[in-house]
């Protein structure tokens, strides 16, 4: 297995974090990338290789591209576009600042670095851009809305640039759709999210005020939830493999979910969809 410059954002913990340890572990030179000047410091003096690079700011993206191509003389074998949040609301309380907020972080940050490599990997013949989508780029779930559209839209480019960029530009275009993952992502969604919601003035009050409570702890107790390890794993097969799948989906979850979505009509689906969404919050 040749050695591979690798490139990944949102390492500041969970899936990227666990990504820059293991895939440096396998040989492969790993250059992290944080929105947070403290969280770049703090993996450089665990020995990582690390930059800053905020994906809401397109200079940011640019300044950081332009530091890992002259750390690498000018390759980069694979992108890893990692970094992004969940938000939790129904759509009516959802303020436009916040879904335009969703979407600078996990589509247009995203779409913005991907532009910018294409040209390098096209120069050289061969790349891999891989993208972390999720099961809620498949399916949806109630009080998930903004990050169902990001994630929805996030397979939309994912599914475009493989289109466009296959077989011609040697550059191969992946999609991880992980399931739920053991993280502080739950719980940073919920105390960020209700920070931008009029509790006592929505319809679903009741429903935060459990969400900042039991809800957050859920999760974690799921046999479903799995350990990031489970994503980067696949990450390894997405990177490694000479014949990559467009699509590696993780947890048993995605997999049940998405057959019941291919064999089932919708209005089924929808009521299982509530089912599963109105156990979460009433117990």
């Amino acid at each position: 297995m040749s050695q591979k410059i690798i490139l990944i954002t949102g390492c500041s913990s969970g899936i990227g974090f666990e990504a820059i340890e293991t895939l440096k572990k396998r040989g492969h030179r790993v250059i992290a990338s944080c929105r947070k000047l403290v969280d770049v410091e703090r993996l450089q003096q665990l020995g990582f290789e690390a930059i800053q690079l905020d994906v809401n700011d397109e200079h940011s993206i640019a300044s950081g591209l332009k530091q890992v191509l002259e750390k690498t003389e000018g390759r980069l074998d694979v992108l890893i576009n990692n970094a992004g949040y969940g938000q939790i609301g129904a759509l009516e309380d959802v303020p436009r600042l916040a879904l335009i907020a969703q979407f600078n972080t996990n589509v247009f940050g995203l779409m913005e670095l991907t532009r910018l490599v294409i040209p390098i990997m096209r120069a050289q013949g061969h790349g891999r851009i891989i993208n972390i989508s999720s099961i809620l780029g498949l399916i949806s779930l109630p009080f998930r809305g903004a990050y169902n559209a990001s994630k929805y839209a996030v397979e939309g480019l994912c599914d475009t640039l493989r289109l466009e960029l296959e077989p011609s530009s040697g550059i191969r275009v992946i999609t991880i759709e992980p399931g739920p993952i053991e993280s502080e992502f739950r719980n940073h969604a919920v105390d960020d999210s209700i920070k931008s919601i009029d509790i006592e003035k929505s319809h679903f009050k009741r429903h935060y005020q459990h969400m900042l409570t039991h809800f957050k702890a859920k999760k974690a107790e799921s046999s479903f939830t799995k350990k990031p390890k489970a994503v980067v794993n696949q990450l390894i097969r997405a990177i490694e493999s000479k014949s990559p799948k467009p699509k590696y989906m993780v947890t048993s979850a995605t997999y049940f979910l998405m057959l019941f979505k291919r064999l089932f009509p919708t209005r089924l689906l929808d009521r299982f969809l509530r089912f599963v969404s109105k156990q979460e919050l009433d117990n």
